[in-house]
């Protein structure tokens, strides 16, 4: 894999985590939460060291309202602690 294809998938996970924050409709609290840039990089860490971005993807695509993310997602112990700041 080449320098360029590793970026490129990276930035495919980056967006993946973001339509996962707004799915979950946490993205708002996200970005308010104290410390967030820090907060915001340790979930884009665990979202780019994920293995199951096809299921990621696919699972955003068809589900259209959800109280939580799939099982297999790295950051739903954030989504759930976000959720509860609504």
């Amino acid at each position: 894999m080449s320098f360029l294809e590793y970026l490129m998938g990276a930035d495919a996970r980056t967006a993946l985590m973001g339509r996962m924050m707004q799915k979950m409709g946490v993205d708002r609290q996200l970005r308010v939460v104290a410390d967030h840039v820090a907060v915001t990089n340790r979930a884009v860490d665990r979202c780019r060291s994920c293995g199951h971005q096809d299921e990621c993807a696919a699972w955003l695509d068809e589900t259209g309202h959800a109280d939580h993310p799939p099982a297999y997602c790295r950051n739903g112990d954030l989504i759930a602690r976000l959720q509860s700041i609504r």
